[in-house]
């Protein structure tokens, strides 16, 4: 073959990087793609605050990965260099020798992302090997370290991530999973003794693993992302990029002080949120999408915040992560000029975005359980005499009156029941869809398990068709999706929805008209939200 052909050829290999499968759900790898639009907007952020310099003609830069899978990240910084430091550093080998040795650095999350990344970046899974293209280290590992660390048990539990010791405490064949940026509590101290000296990065990025892998799944399944987030930057780089699930934007178990943390940091300077995670990393089922943010260390200010969804238009305005009266992140720039608007027609009020309480139509909302019964709960089929209808998991039930202790006050009232869980097709996020369940009326004398909400007290069948038609609006809707993180929707989802006269029927004319919404926002709403269909009749999302 010819060297010319061999050339030919080479130019069409694809970059193994974006052939490989992912560990799970949770540990997936960045495509190469985005990987280097984070980089872009690392380096467009560099440039604006050092007179348009360009960061990858830098030789001084240190970058950090933390949670080195495939080494993308790190590879494609090399790369940059290598073209940014050309004029500087004639001599290929010397310039790539300096690069990996005093610029690339990362830290492994299991044996096997080891290799892989000291592959991608040294061309060996030996840094020091002949084959590599680094000639400064006398170690395999080089700059991108791994050794196997191990959880810190107390009552069953890591006092650093959670995990739970019946699950990974699984003797020395099996990976731990104990994260070595995260299990310890001197995040300096544990830098310095894995690379040496008083090292002071100036820039981290990563993806890093999104949650415990101990045999939770979904919701339930304890998160890690914030983890990595907290130690970075305890570590003050002047710039640090994470690519984490967007689920923390309003929601997220045990994400409250970090949700607050983050929302009152004026150095977060950009976040791009993708609807749609597979949008992100293909084949990947990750409700509730994911973004990727840009902290900057030494230049406070508003959030630039982007949407991104398959083919809308793409959505930016700068704005505050945190809105008066809100303890979530808005997560729609179009939802957030709606919210503004409902609000001020309800309470008057222009600089918070807190209903007073007479006004919330959480207040209406059951907690979990209305009537003590848990999702399995399953009635008695026959119905005896005094006996309660049950609206439950899969159906219905009947129950004695005198064994229902909690939510007395209800049963001889109207009421609407509407699912815990939202509607959706899997994991994949979709739109537009409906928000919440079909809720349907329930006459005095029923009830219903945890499987359900109760929206109540209401002394008319008028008022609780009123709330029925009100939720069907979309606009409605729209409100709750703003305060609605996953497929559960508690009550807290609510709280952005305002009450109304429920002696006649809503319709979203009449709403749009009594709030004002715009031509733009209705086509906005339209195409967030799905229309519902309260005949009972099945709607896919």
């Amino acid at each position: 073959m010819s060297a010319q052909a061999g050339f030919a050829l080479r130019g069409h290999n694809p970059d193994v990087l974006t052939c490989i499968a992912n560990l799970s759900n949770d540990e997936v790898f960045t495509p190469p793609e985005f990987a280097n639009r984070m980089l872009d907007t690392l380096a467009a952020a560099w440039a604006a605050d050092h007179g348009g310099a360009n960061l990858w003609a830098d030789k001084r830069v240190r970058f950090l990965d933390p949670c080195t899978k495939s080494g993308i990240f790190l590879r494609e910084i090399t790369s940059r260099l290598t073209q940014g430091l050309a004029d500087e550093m004639p001599d290929l080998e010397a310039r790539v020798n300096h690069i990996l040795t005093q610029q690339v650095y990362g830290i492994g999350i299991t044996q096997i992302t080891s290799l892989l990344a000291r592959r991608s970046v040294y061309c060996s899974k030996h840094a020091n090997g002949k084959r590599s293209i680094a000639k400064g280290f006398a170690s395999d590992a080089g700059n991108i370290w791994f050794e196997r660390m191990e959880h810190t048990w107390v009552d069953g539990k890591c006092t650093y991530c959670g995990a739970s010791a019946k699950t990974l405490d699984r003797g020395e064949d099996l990976e731990t999973h104990a994260y070595a940026f995260i299990h310890t509590d001197d995040i300096r101290t544990r830098v310095a003794e894995l690379f040496g000296g008083d090292m002071q990065f100036d820039v981290i990025i990563g993806n890093p693993p999104y949650q415990l892998d101990d045999g939770g799944y979904g919701t339930s399944a304890a998160p890690l992302y914030h983890l990595f987030v907290e130690q970075a930057k305890a570590l003050e780089p002047r710039y640090l990029a994470m690519i984490i699930p967007a689920r923390w934007f309003a929601g997220g178990k045990g994400l409250d002080e970090f949700r607050e943390s983050m929302l009152a940091d004026d150095r977060l300077r950009s976040i791009d949120d993708y609807l749609s995670a597979s949008d992100v990393f293909p084949g990947v089922g990750l409700k509730g999408g994911v973004c990727y943010f840009l902290w900057d260390r030494d230049n406070p200010g508003q959030c630039r915040v982007t949407t991104h969804f398959k083919d809308w238009p793409v959505s930016t305005t700068s704005r505050p992560l945190q809105e008066e009266g809100v303890d979530v992140f808005i997560r729609f720039n179009e939802g957030l000029s709606i919210l503004k608007k409902v609000v001020a027609v309800e309470s008057g009020e222009t600089h918070s975005l807190s209903l007073p309480d007479s006004q919330r139509f959480d207040q209406l909302v059951s907690s979990r359980k209305p009537f003590g019964l848990t999702t399995t709960f399953k009635g008695n089929a026959v119905k005896a005499s005094g006996d309660l209808l049950v609206y439950q998991n899969g159906g219905t039930g009947y129950v004695a009156r005198s064994s229902i202790l909690t939510g007395t006050h209800l049963i001889d009232k109207w009421k609407v029941f509407t699912g815990r869980a939202a509607p959706g097709t899997g994991n994949r996020d979709t739109y537009p869809h409906r928000i919440i369940s079909t809720p349907f009326i329930g006459e005095p004398g029923t009830i219903s398990s945890e499987t359900y909400l109760c929206i109540s007290p209401f002394d008319s069948r008028t008022e609780a068709e009123g709330v029925l038609s009100y939720l069907s609006c979309r606009l409605t809707r729209l409100l709750i999706l703003l305060h609605k993180p996953s497929q559960d929707t508690t009550r807290k989802v609510y709280t952005f929805v305002p009450t109304q006269d429920w002696t006649q029927k809503w319709t979203d004319e009449n709403l749009y008209a009594k709030y004002g919404i715009s031509a733009s926002e209705i086509a906005f709403i339209e195409k967030v939200v799905r229309p519902m269909d309260l005949s009972g009749a099945s709607e896919d999302d």
